[in-house]
């Protein structure tokens, strides 16, 4: 129980001083740079995703194919 009060402290504190982190110039660039970041990562990951589903999507084409080619 203490843990999660100590976890629940830290977690307010660092939003907190984030809080006032970001209101600087230079914090505000860095959590600016910090959500650039995050955003291509993310798109990296869809474009990934996507990339992969593709590929799946056009293997099972392909086994649906030759099931239905042997089954004639």
């Amino acid at each position: 129980m203490r843990s999660i009060l100590l976890i629940t402290a830290g977690v307010a504190a660092g939003f907190a001083i984030a809080h006032k982190v970001s209101k600087t110039d230079s914090g505000a660039r860095l959590f600016g740079e910090v959500d650039a970041r995050a955003r291509e990562f993310g798109a990296a990951v869809v474009d990934g995703y996507r990339a992969r589903e593709a590929e799946l999507r056009a293997a099972v084409a392909e086994a649906e194919d030759v099931v239905a080619d042997r089954l004639r």
